[in-house]
């Protein structure tokens, strides 16, 4: 195999608030040919989340911060193009823990995994039988426990995350309730999702339209995104419902602690389960979700909105529209 340009993107220094260009370094490195038990990836498309600027942070987390001066930590799918690991064979799709870049070689590890392309778009794996659709089954089916007839409120539904919650939850024949920003996310999530009502949260009075959507309560509440909102959330919730805990992206790019939701003291007086999870505690349960997520997006059932950015050189622009709102669905980069 010939040598290789891959193009990176660095951590330059930690960023103090929102993640900007300036915080971020781009390099050109070569790549080698793989040595014993190695293989060399052309990454296709990678995934941006917003645990991504969590993890650029000094701070302890469930995974270390990422050093200054290493690849931007990021999964993505690509094709191998040359081997020397028994697992792994040119041509192969796989699922890598790749970084932001555009060539990657690494050793046979458990984060490298080997995809099936008939399953449906191999962007589905990183979408709806990815991360993405793995954090929405578990998180929905293990901690929120939906029972048919119940009421599911979502925030952050318009996300990648969210959306697919919100689709899974109708699966399961609750009433599903999104909470998103904009009208035209709102409109999205009930005309093309299936969602009966949606909650736009740039509209004046959050609480009262969270009240008419959910006329019968909140049985479970599924929070990406904490804050206000998981507190406007807890005042309509249901004795003994469950709140999942997945993200809180209204504070990623705080400069100091926000200020906890103020009416804690429910969470006793209507028995309420919170619990926060991380997906990869699941590791060893994925074979049966993926199956399970894969025949609903062929059938139909789970529709799974995406938006590319396109090229490696468009990352700092396309990290910020985690932040911005400027995205429908799972957002990644075409390389």
């Amino acid at each position: 195999m010939e040598t290789r340009q891959s193009t990176q993107w660095l951590l330059k220094r930690r960023p103090e608030g929102e993640a900007g260009p300036d915080d971020f370094e781009r390099v050109e490195v070569e790549v080698g040919p793989p040595a014993e038990g190695e293989v060399v990836i052309e990454m296709k498309y990678i995934s941006l989340d917003p645990a991504m600027r969590g993890w650029m942070d000094d701070r302890p987390s469930y995974v270390p911060p990422i050093e200054l001066g290493a690849v931007i930590r990021a999964v993505g799918v690509g094709q191998v193009v040359a081997s020397k690991a028994k697992r792994f064979d040119v041509g192969d799709w796989v699922v890598a823990p790749s970084g932001i870049q555009s060539v990657y070689k690494t050793r046979e590890r458990s984060g490298l995994r080997r995809i099936d392309p008939d399953l449906g778009p191999v962007t589905w794996h990183l979408g709806v039988l990815g991360m993405t659709g793995l954090t929405a089954y578990f998180g929905l089916f293990d901690i929120g426990e939906p029972s048919e007839g119940e009421t599911v409120l979502v925030s952050g539904a318009a996300g990648a995350v969210g959306s697919i919650v919100g689709q899974l939850a109708r699966i399961a024949g609750c009433r599903v309730v999104g909470i998103a920003g904009g009208p035209d996310k709102c409109q999205h999530l009930v005309d093309d999702l299936g969602f009966d009502a949606a909650v736009d949260y740039k509209a004046p009075g959050l609480h009262k339209a969270i009240k008419a959507a959910c006329p019968d309560g909140i049985d479970v509440y599924f929070d990406n995104v904490g804050g206000g909102i998981l507190e406007a959330a807890i005042s309509r919730t249901n004795d003994f419902a469950r709140i999942v805990a997945c993200g809180a992206i209204s504070s990623y790019n705080a400069t100091e602690p926000p200020p906890g939701p103020r009416n804690l003291g429910l969470v006793v007086a209507r028995r309420l389960k919170l619990q926060g999870f991380i997906v990869m505690d699941y590791a060893e349960r994925y074979g049966e979700a993926v199956p399970r997520l894969a025949q609903w997006a062929r059938d139909g059932s789970l529709a799974s909105r995406e938006t590319f950015a396109q090229g490696i050189d468009s990352f700092p622009d396309a990290f910020a529209k985690l932040f911005s709102g400027d995205k429908m669905g799972k957002l990644m980069i075409e390389v």
